[in-house]
């Protein structure tokens, strides 16, 4: 501003550092909530995975699957819990890197608001000294004496002119010397103006590429967890590679199985005519068991995704 006594472009270059110090702080609250959204998530997901039965009297291979599956869940779980730590920590260095810039900021702020208040009152000060020269009309002074009728209200008159001379040359002396004042601080004011403002746009700078830094990082610790989520839920799926529908069947059959002859057949007696059961009648061979065909492969119902197929069988 052409006014010397202005601050108002030094006004709005600090409400705009107060504007980057609040946006901050909104980020910094963001990454709050969004910690206690992850922690609650994986505190959920754990309990899920330990407290709700899923598959729990299933054998063999889809058991151990089903094991998998569920241990993998825990460790999602897991991951967003430390996930949600590591976002508190974001959360508490951008709170410090925010504080730390509003300390240093508040010392070069004391410092202007001090040479602020030093140069307005110098500035008053000068106006004053210089309305106090302006009111003195020496020039025609002395035009009176001519006409006075006695000589001793000239001698008065011409004292009094001398004394107001003199007040006028120390009033002209105490206004260049305030001038001078004046100029000393304006320029001290401006020097200290230009350093504030370098100061502050380097703060601006390193508030923008800390920001910036900050929501990068926040985004690839997003994806990693992704990635990390990703390498789990693989995990289950390359056990359920491994799960075998006949393996799991001849598991079952030979955990519960009772024998392998079937019950022999009845044999008729006849307790009416004994001699019709002199010669008894030939009872068959016992026919071993056999084992059944190939098991029917499932099959999608119309409308039903297909699913994909291991050792010739459908997982469903």
């Amino acid at each position: 501003s052409t006014d010397l006594t202005s601050t108002v472009g030094y006004d709005s270059i600090i409400q705009h550092l107060n504007d980057g110090r609040k946006n901050c702080k909104e980020f910094e609250d963001f990454l709050k909530e969004r910690a206690i959204i992850e922690e609650k998530y994986g505190k959920e997901l754990i309990n899920l995975s330990k407290k709700k039965p899923c598959g729990q009297t299933e054998l063999n291979t889809l058991k151990r699957s089903l094991d998998v599956f569920k241990q993998q869940i825990d460790n999602v779980g897991q991951g967003h819990i430390q996930l949600a730590q590591t976002l508190r920590e974001e959360a508490k260095k951008m709170e410090d890197f925010r504080e730390k810039q509003k300390l240093h900021r508040k010392k070069i702020e004391l410092i202007m608001e001090a040479i602020h208040k030093n140069r307005n009152l110098q500035y008053k000060k000068t106006m004053e000294v210089k309305q106090m020269c302006c009111c003195f009309l020496p020039c025609g002074a002395t035009q009176p004496l001519l006409h006075l009728p006695c000589l001793s209200h000239f001698w008065q008159l011409f004292l009094k002119l001398a004394q107001t001379k003199s007040a006028l040359e120390d009033t002209d002396r105490s206004y260049q010397q305030s001038v001078t004042t004046m100029e000393k601080i304006r320029e001290e004011w401006q020097n200290e103006h230009i350093k504030a403002c370098e100061f502050f746009e380097t703060q601006e700078c390193e508030r923008i590429n800390y920001f910036r830094n900050a929501l990068w990082l926040h985004v690839n610790q997003l994806s990693l967890g992704c990635v990390q989520n990703d390498e789990k839920y693989e995990e289950i799926r390359r056990s359920l590679e491994m799960c075998s529908i006949e393996k799991d069947v001849d598991f079952f059959v030979n955990l519960r199985k009772t024998g392998s002859l079937a019950p022999a057949p009845v044999v008729y007696e006849n307790y009416y005519n004994a001699q019709r059961n002199v010669t008894p009648a030939r009872s068959p061979a016992p026919v071993p068991i056999s084992r059944r065909g190939p098991l029917p492969t499932p099959t999608s119902a119309p409308g039903e995704p297909d699913y994909a197929t291991v050792d010739g069988y459908s997982l469903v």
